[in-house]
C-alpha cells in the first residue's frame, strides 16, 4: 500500500497518488499529468481512477487530460452540474476498489456544494486516511464564499451552514487516528489561516482546529466568514474550466514553446497587445528589462500572482525567462488557466540587450540607504504593498498600505509627480507592483531591497507593535 502526497509549493497544493496491488488512483492532479503516468509506469501500476474533491477555483486540474491519456474514469462527488466531459457522479457512501483497498465517497458540502472527501480503507480493512480537499485543512476549513460566484442563489452564510453540518455529521465522528490529507496548505487563498503542515491526525485537528471546537452553527458561520477578503478574479474562470473542460496541456505547450528573435518578439508585442511577462529574479529585472514589461518572478508564488494581476485568462502573453526555464514558465501559467502564451524571447533578456534594443530599469535602495535619504530629506512617501492583514499585524510607522492584491485600487494612492519608496515582505511583490505601475507610466517608484524584513532588522525604522493576525488573506 502506498500513499504519496505530491505537494506543489507555488500553489500550496497537494495532489495524491494511492496504490494497492498494481492499481492506482490520483486525487486532485495538477494540469501537467505526465509525472503521474510515469510514476505508475515505473511501479508497474495501472491508474484506475481520477478523483476530484470539487471543482477547483485556484488551479486548473489535470483530470480531463489524465483520463484521456490513461482511460481512467473521472470521479466527482454528488453534483447536478453539467460537465463538458464524461465523469462518474458518485453517490454519498459509494465505494471504489483500488487493488485490495477501497475509497469511500463522503459528500461534504460547504466549501462548494459538490465538495467531497475520500476515505481510504486500507488492505486490512482499516480506515486509514481522509483526503479532504478544501473541506478541512490543517488548522482551518475551506472558505465558504467561492461557490456563490458560480451558483447565484448561494450565499456564504448558507454555504458556511452546510460546512458546519458536514464537519460535525460526516468528519468528526471518524476515528482520531485517521490521517487528514488536505488539498492545500499555508499560502493558498482557499482558506484564511492554514497551517504550514500538510497532514495531521484527525484527532489532533479535533483538539486544535478552531472550526472543530464546540460552538453553535451561528457562531461557526461568524467564525469562518470573518476576515474573508474578495477572492482573486481568476477563481470563477478556473472553476468554469474545470467544469467545462479545456485545451490539452500538450496543445498549450506547443503553442507557447515558440522561440522568437528580439525583432520577432518586439513585433509580436506591438501587433498583438500581448502582456510581456518577465519572470526573472526581482533585482535582476530591476537592473534592466524590456520597456513596459511586468515582473512576476518564477521563483515565488508565481501562478497565484499571475492569476491575481492578469484578469483575462485569454490574454496573450509573451515570456522573458532565464534560458532553459521557458517550458517551466508556460506550464506554470497553464496551471492557473493562462493557455495563450504565444512565444518567448530566445536567448532571454541578454539577447534583447545584445541586439541594441531599448532597455529600462527600476531603482532599488537598501534599508540603510533609505534611512540615509530620510535623514537628509526628512519624511518620504513609503508604500507597503503587503496584504492588509500583514500591514495590520506589523508595519513601518507612517508607511501607507497599498496592497498588491488590489493594485487597481492601490494605484489611486500614487501621485505620478511624487516619489515613493515601495516595499513588501522580502522584495518579490514590491518589484511586481513597481513594474506594473512603471508600465502604466508611473516613473517615480523606488524599490526597497529586502522589504519589511530588511527595514525591521536594520533597527533604523520605527515599527508598530506586533498584533497576531486572525487571517492571512
Amino acid at each position: 500500500m502506498l500513499i504519496e502526497q505530491i505537494y506543489t509549493g507555488c500553489l500550496a497544493q497537494g495532489a495524491y497518488y494511492i496504490e494497492s496491488n498494481g492499481e492506482a488512483a490520483i486525487i486532485d492532479p495538477l494540469r501537467e499529468v505526465q509525472p503521474y503516468i510515469e510514476k505508475a509506469e515505473r511501479r508497474n501500476a495501472k491508474i484506475k481512477y481520477v478523483f476530484e474533491t470539487h471543482f477547483h477555483a485556484d488551479f486548473v486540474s489535470g483530470h480531463k487530460d489524465l483520463s484521456a491519456k490513461t482511460g481512467a474514469p473521472i470521479v466527482f462527488g454528488p453534483t447536478s452540474m453539467k460537465m463538458g466531459f464524461d465523469a462518474i457522479v458518485a453517490t454519498d457512501g459509494q465505494e471504489f476498489p483500488i487493488g485490495k483497498a477501497k475509497i469511500r465517497v463522503i459528500h461534504t458540502p460547504g466549501h462548494t456544494m459538490e465538495s467531497t472527501c475520500y476515505l481510504l480503507i486500507n488492505e486490512e480493512g482499516k480506515e486509514e486516511a481522509l483526503f479532504t480537499g478544501d473541506t478541512l485543512f490543517i488548522g482551518d476549513v475551506g472558505r465558504p464564499d467561492l461557490a456563490q460566484k458560480v451558483v447565484k442563489d448561494l450565499t456564504q452564510d448558507k454555504l458556511a451552514g452546510h460546512l458546519y453540518d458536514s464537519l460535525r455529521n460526516k468528519i468528526m465522528p471518524l476515528a482520531d487516528d485517521i490521517i487528514v490529507y488536505p488539498a492545500h496548505g499555508a499560502g493558498s487563498a482557499c482558506g484564511k489561516n492554514m497551517s504550514k503542515e500538510t497532514s495531521d491526525t484527525l484527532g489532533n485537528q479535533k483538539k486544535t482546529n478552531y472550526a472543530l471546537q464546540d460552538m453553535t452553527k451561528e457562531q461557526f458561520i461568524k467564525e469562518v466568514t470573518t476576515g474573508l477578503t474578495p477572492p482573486p478574479s481568476y477563481f470563477p474562470q478556473n472553476v468554469m474550466m474545470n467544469i467545462q473542460g479545456y485545451d490539452s496541456i500538450d496543445e498549450v505547450l506547443h503553442r507557447g514553446i515558440n522561440p522568437l528573435s528580439p525583432a520577432a518578439f518586439e513585433a509580436a508585442a506591438n501587433e498583438t497587445g500581448a502582456v510581456v511577462l518577465d519572470t526573472r529574479d526581482a533585482q535582476t529585472f530591476a537592473k534592466g528589462f524590456i520597456p513596459n514589461s511586468i515582473n512576476i518572478g518564477i521563483d515565488g508564488s508565481f501562478a497565484v500572482w499571475v492569476g491575481a494581476l492578469i484578469p483575462d485568462l485569454k490574454q496573450e502573453i509573451l515570456v522573458v525567462a532565464e534560458e532553459g526555464r521557458e517550458e517551466e514558465v508556460i506550464t506554470r501559467l497553464a496551471r492557473v488557466g493562462y493557455d495563450y502564451c504565444i512565444g518567448y524571447l530566445k536567448g532571454g533578456f541578454a539577447a534583447w540587450k545584445a541586439d541594441g534594443r531599448e532597455v529600462d530599469h527600476i531603482e532599488s535602495v537598501s534599508a540603510e540607504q533609505l534611512a540615509e535619504i530620510i535623514e537628509e530629506k526628512g519624511k518620504v512617501n513609503i508604500l507597503d504593498v503587503r496584504k492588509n492583514s500583514e500591514y495590520l499585524s506589523e508595519h513601518v510607522l507612517d508607511a501607507e498600505n497599498a496592497p498588491l492584491d488590489y493594485i487597481n485600487d492601490s494605484m489611486t494612492k500614487v501621485d505620478k509627480n511624487m516619489t515613493y519608496y515601495v516595499h513588501c515582505a522580502g522584495g518579490y511583490r514590491s518589484m511586481v507592483f513597481a513594474s506594473i505601475l512603471k508600465a502604466r507610466g508611473y516613473d517615480n517608484l523606488i524599490d526597497v531591497k529586502g522589504g519589511f524584513t530588511a527595514l525591521k532588522s536594520s533597527g533604523l525604522f520605527p515599527v508598530s507593535e506586533y498584533v497576531c493576525p486572525t487571517t492571512l488573506l
